[in-house]
């Protein structure tokens, strides 16, 4: 089988690519193929993100594990097919964590199809810009003068002097 990925570039003008490639591959050969199809050369940090329908960020798909549990998923051991099961899943791609590209990822097409000439771009539109966009991290509604984590612990006389005899090094 193969999947018809339509990838969006997360930039003013319209950058897309729809991308075919086989089901069997895994997330990081997925990461080279958007990365080349958009004229980067995949060396950066990346991962995906599982997304809802209002493309909402989950759980993240690391290009490495860095992680204790050598168990964890990442993007080597982590099958397209395995995430991407049904027409309309999506993920949400971050490239180059220092520019901060990110990409929407939705299968648009599942067709039987020989998939040995995969992966193919079968339609480009817009140019990638030479510089990522700059992003603005806002958080709803927050004062740090009301957050619970600003209040002074009640309790922290009871912690003790480190300079005391009873801290031993």
């Amino acid at each position: 089988m193969a999947y018809k990925l339509r990838v969006i570039l997360d930039v003013e003008e319209d950058v897309i690519r729809d991308i075919l490639i086989s089901e069997t591959i895994t997330l990081e050969e997925l990461h080279f193929t958007i990365a080349k199809s958009f004229g980067f050369g995949g060396q950066e940090m990346a991962s995906f993100y599982r997304a809802d329908d209002q493309w909402e960020q989950g759980d993240e798909i690391p290009l490495c594990n860095m992680s204790d549990d050598d168990d964890a998923f990442d993007m080597g051991n982590c099958m397209v097919s395995s995430i991407l099961k049904e027409e309309g899943d999506k993920l949400i791609y971050v490239y180059d964590f220092y520019a901060m590209w990110a990409f929407f990822v939705e299968l648009s097409e599942i067709k039987k199809m020989s998939t040995k000439e995969l992966p193919i771009i079968a339609l480009t539109i817009g140019i990638t810009p030479k510089n990522a966009p700059e992003k603005e991290f806002i958080s709803d509604d927050f004062d740090p003068f009301k957050d619970d984590f600003n209040q002074e612990d009640e309790n922290f006389d009871n912690y003790g002097d480190p300079d005391s005899d009873e801290f031993h090094y």
